[in-house]
């Protein structure tokens, strides 16, 4: 049966990206935050999924504002990198997995998730920034294959975080019960608090964020409890994106383990954040082998 091994929660701003393809990491503005990445990388290096789940939101690139569903899951075999009005990154395209998708689609819809199927999809930043965070130099291919679920966070009325934690909870069933023998690894994108537009363009609020950051492990009901109109008022209009966070913390289910964390502001004009689970099937195999 497949297993979840780990979770990452991590920021996808677009800038991240560009500073990797334009090898600009070192420079003063950007080092902090990409040794911040270093611990995860290293970890998630060790323990490598065979696919990713990566959860984010479409920027109007392969969904345009007069059609957004509210939940929708990839069912193709390959997605190609969207350009953005710049071109598309110089990053591979990513490989699906048919099989999976199918599996998690029926077994969800079947759970009372009326799930849209995208038969089709050019991916944007909010799926490979955080591709390039767990990987940065991927060569010719991505190292694991991929199945994106993506959220509307852009339109009103947007999921509640209630239901994006019940929907996660719901992903951790469908994928621990597929009958192949593969580690999956469940992403949760976007983040942390940040306002685009309007009167409060540039908002962030560190308190806000840092206490995201801690419940999300020790408490995600909380979080879960924080209406859509709290999370704009407290993380921006765009800061509810954190709630995507929550579909990847509830497939993890209740043991894990806090790989590592690490937030830095600004990244562009955006709180930026990576928190790193395992589960508990990666710690028993762990303990395993120390013992040997």
């Amino acid at each position: 049966m497949a297993e979840i091994i780990w979770g990452l929660a991590t920021s996808h701003v677009p800038s991240i990206g560009a500073a990797m393809d334009r090898n600009k990491t070192e420079d003063e503005y950007w080092k902090p935050l990409f040794d911040g990445y270093g611990p995860a990388r290293a970890w998630m290096a060790e323990h490598k999924p065979d696919v990713a789940i990566v959860v984010y939101n479409d920027h109007a690139n392969a969904l345009g504002l007069e059609m957004i569903p509210t939940f929708s899951i990839g069912t193709a075999e390959r997605y190609n990198v969207a350009d953005e009005g710049y071109g598309p990154r110089s990053v591979p395209n990513v490989e699906g997995d048919l099989d999976l998708s199918e599996h998690l689609l029926v077994n969800l819809v079947d759970e009372g998730f009326d799930m849209t199927a995208l038969q089709e999809l050019d991916v944007d930043h909010g799926c490979t920034v955080p591709l390039s965070v767990y990987t940065p130099d991927p060569g010719d291919a991505w190292p694991c294959r991929v199945v994106p679920m993506l959220v509307n966070v852009l339109q009103y009325p947007q999921p509640t975080a209630a239901r994006c934690l019940a929907l996660g909870e719901a992903l951790g069933r469908a994928i621990r019960s597929y009958p192949k023998d593969i580690k999956v690894a469940v992403f949760g994108t976007g983040g942390m608090s940040h306002q685009l537009s309007g009167e409060r363009a540039g908002l962030i609020n560190e308190e806000f964020d840092r206490n995201f950051l801690e419940k999300i492990e020790t408490d995600p009901q909380s979080l879960a409890a924080i209406s859509r109109g709290e999370y704009i008022e407290q993380a921006g209009s765009e800061g509810i994106e954190m709630i995507m966070w929550l579909i990847m913390r509830g497939a993890l289910g209740d043991d894990i383990t806090r790989i590592h964390d690490t937030y830095h502001v600004p990244a562009s004009n955006t709180a930026a954040a990576l928190a790193l689970f395992a589960t508990e099937a990666v710690n028993a195999k762990d303990n395993e082998l120390a013992a040997v």
